[in-house]
């Protein structure tokens, strides 16, 4: 069983949908550290996805330390470490500027833009709590 929904969407590569979808039940409590992932076979069949794609989201993934790879066991959720503020900055700032270039050309406001982003944190923490 695939712990997370993948709703396709247009314009947007299956593989970036799945990885985020991925980190997403990580952030959100539905995929806990120690919690075995799906195979590159199962994540295949499940989401209908060229194997290649899910082979890449697994290796991606790991690459990032949201997964790792127990001999004998298989691929798990890993527990999170601890970054530098400038390790936490240089993920995110990518996505950052593209959501202000976003936020901008949709006619946001900055105080509009952060109330915004508050709501979704909120949201995120209450998903996260009812899954606890």
């Amino acid at each position: 069983m695939i712990p997370f929904r993948l709703t396709f969407q247009p314009g947007v590569p299956i593989f970036e949908q799945v990885v985020f979808e991925a980190r997403k039940a990580v952030v959100t409590g539905r995929l806990k550290p120690g919690d075995p992932f799906p195979s590159v076979r199962a994540l295949s069949t499940a989401l209908k996805i060229n194997p290649n794609t899910a082979h890449k989201v697994v290796i991606h993934l790991t690459n990032e330390g949201v997964l790792e790879v127990r001999p004998g066991i298989g691929t798990v959720v890993a527990e999170p470490r601890l970054a530098s503020a400038q390790e936490r900055k240089a993920l995110i700032q990518k996505q950052l500027e593209q959501l202000a270039v976003d936020a901008r050309r949709a006619g946001f406001t900055l105080d509009e833009l952060q109330s915004e982003l508050g709501a979704e944190w909120r949201r995120l923490d209450s998903e996260a709590g009812a899954k606890e």
